[in-house]
């Protein structure tokens, strides 16, 4: 089919709020909004002001009373546990309820927050939208962030209650969630009220009778009773979740999304963006713990009415590189979102493709990969293995839906490999220079989007309205500051080529370097650090720290790169894949005392590079060459 794209961007640009009131009208509400957009609420305005819906009434209550009792609604996919369930729209919602009685029964009102630390299982999009059936706020933590990590966030958001997890469960072992939530808590100054623990028969954790609630008994005695709860008006404005940026340590960055204007974007994006069909199969492979989980393994295809796959598992290893391939057979998946690594975590294991021939793969329409930068070998070697559209998009926690994409329900445009495509409704993206101005088509300069953000953006951060304005706003007044550094081709395609910060990329999991040089700071034997991030071929970047020790430091240097490493994997998990730990006699930086932290990334990766024009002693550069060939890092 020939794109409707064009128009459709057109007829947003020359009226934003006819545009999105008309998306609206997909969503049930109930007492209608004022206007769509209100210019003068909030740091620069505010969708749907004015209207009361539900989120969970959305997601579940209208699909079970508009006759979608009986369809498939979630289905848990664990083939490390082996295991499989399938919940129907009446199921589910019958779970939520209890699980919303029993948070009922414990305190949890309109507003509370409430912590969730689980893993893929079912039971954390039921506790998710448990807290929205109640209007309380929930934040949901990766359950691979270490006890500290956790405690920052309960300090933050300040929950009345912690639902989580005994265990989570690795292919190669089974981790221990409440010896991590117990220190969390005692790390944290503040204290929550209760703690609501679902038990897995992997690892039973010990309760303590003065603040633990066993979750699967007090659902089953809510459901004997057939406990009703009804969900709770809120106002368009209100918050739905805090999602906090990962790998921070110190003071955490909760991203607030709200009600209204969150359920329209991501209603709207199932059909536009992913081309998916009330009723069909959509699997995005990721993780509740991170936006694209919250978005589209839970939020946007159980408002769309569509079936959804929590799916417990890696895609090598459990058992094999066939496992992706096996899921959209089983289950008639119409189309996956997953992260680039994930499919060249298949190619390593797998070059030929031979696994995908062992498996009926006709229902697969599309395959969409976002998280980080999709590379162009990756691309073709999927779209040839596939034999389907392998389309690359592009957004961010803050926005919580596509920047830019390629709109397979308007018409798919011709890919351009290392590009995720155009801009979607809703977002004006504009190239500028670090004053501000417009730079030429083809031209690397700063990626910014015109405000007003679109619906379903991040409307501030929690409790830091100033620490929004200036992490976000205040450099390109105007302007929102996605801090991603790329061009804008003459056909409107966007490119995107790094971060213009410090946070880097591993394995599609945004974290930060300078969290990671706090953490190494407080081993007694470095004096300074740096941590960067290098390029590798699997998880697209990996952390390398640079460790200068205290004189009269006596001991080896392994030992201290060894506890170093482990340093940060108790500080922030597992998740920040952090092994390499190097000693160097020095750091280069510049006369002003600046850590040449790109230059030490271009080097480590083989690239050409310029030596900086303020650099305080050139030789240090020659230094850290050294040490990394001496490591073999060079010659990967």
């Amino acid at each position: 089919m020939s794109s409707t794209y064009h128009a459709i961007y057109a007829q947003w640009k020359d009226d934003p709020e006819t545009f999105w009131d008309g998306a609206a009208q997909e969503i049930d509400w109930f007492s209608p909004y004022e206007r769509a957009f209100q210019p003068d609420q909030g740091v620069y305005g505010r969708w749907f002001a004015g209207g009361k819906t539900n989120t969970c009434f959305n997601c579940l209550d209208r699909h079970v009373e508009g006759g979608r009792a009986e369809q498939a609604a979630l289905i848990y996919d664990s083939p490390i546990t082996d295991s499989k369930k399938t919940y129907s729209y009446g199921a589910l919602l019958t779970e939520v309820k209890a699980l919303a009685a029993v948070l009922q029964d414990l305190g949890v009102e309109k507003g509370d927050r409430v912590i969730i630390y689980m893993p893929m299982i079912a039971e954390t999009p039921m506790a998710m939208l448990a807290c929205a059936r109640l209007g309380a706020v929930h934040s949901v933590v990766f359950g691979g962030f270490a006890g500290h990590e956790l405690a920052t966030r309960i300090d933050d958001a300040k929950p009345k209650l912690i639902v989580a997890a005994s265990c989570g469960v690795e292919p190669n072992r089974v981790v221990a969630y409440k010896p991590m939530l117990d220190e969390a808590i005692e790390l944290a100054e503040h204290k929550p009220e209760k703690c609501l623990v679902f038990q897995r028969p992997q690892c039973q954790a010990e309760l303590r009778k003065d603040r633990d609630v066993d979750m699967g008994a007090a659902m089953q005695t809510a459901r004997d009773a057939g406990r009703d709860v009804p969900c709770t008006p809120v106002d368009a404005t209100d918050p739905l979740y805090i999602l906090y940026t990962s790998g921070t340590t110190g003071q955490p960055k909760g991203v607030v999304r709200d009600n209204g204007g969150h359920m329209v974007a991501l209603n709207w994006s199932m059909n536009a963006i992913y081309g998916v069909k009330p009723g069909e199969v959509f699997w995005a492979a990721s993780d509740v713990g991170w936006v694209v989980g919250h978005s589209y393994i839970v939020y946007a295809p159980l408002l769309h009415g569509n079936t959804t796959i929590v799916f417990e598992g890696k895609p090598v290893g459990t058992p094999d590189a066939g496992t992706f391939w096996r899921v959209i057979s089983e289950y008639g998946v119409v189309a996956l979102f997953t992260a680039p690594t994930a499919f060249r975590a298949i190619k390593k294991e797998d070059p030929q493709g031979a696994m995908i021939e062992q498996y009926d793969l006709a229902s697969l329409r599309t395959l969409f990969l976002a998280g980080e930068r999709a590379d162009p070998d990756t691309i073709e070697w999927a779209r040839a293995k596939l034999a389907v559209p392998v389309i690359d998009h592009w957004w961010q926690t803050e926005t919580g839906w596509t920047i830019a994409g390629n709109p397979v329900g308007l018409g798919a445009l011709p890919v351009k490999l290392g590009s995720p495509t155009v801009a979607m409704p809703g977002y004006d993206i504009q190239v500028l220079d670090d004053a501000g101005h417009p730079v030429d088509r083809g031209t690397l300069g700063n990626i910014v989007v015109r405000l007003p953000m679109p619906p379903g953006n991040l409307p501030t951060l929690w409790n830091a309205e100033q620490r929004f304005r200036d992490a976000y706003l205040n450099e390109f007044p105007g302007y929102y500051k996605t801090a991603d550094a790329g061009y804008m081709d003459e056909d409107g395609y966007l490119f995107i080529m790094a971060r213009t910060d410090d946070i880097i990329n591993v394995a599609g999991h945004r974290l930060s370097t300078g969290a990671m040089e706090e953490v190494i700071a407080y081993h007694p034997d470095v004096a300074e650090c740096a941590v960067i991030g290098i390029s590798d071929r699997l998880k697209g970047q990996i952390p390398a720290g640079f460790l200068v020790l205290n004189a009269g430091v006596e001991r080896q240097d392994s030992e201290i790169e060894k506890e170093v490493v482990q340093l940060v994997r108790d500080q922030i998990g597992p998740v920040a894949a952090f092994k390499l730990a190097l000693t160097v006699e020095r750091l280069p930086k510049t006369r002003s005392g600046k850590i040449l932290r790109g230059t030490m990334q271009k080097i480590a990766d083989g690239e050409s590079w310029k030596m900086p024009a303020t650099i305080d002693d050139a030789v240090i550069l020659d230094e850290i060459s050294d040490v990394l060939q001496g490591r073999g890092l060079m010659d990967r």
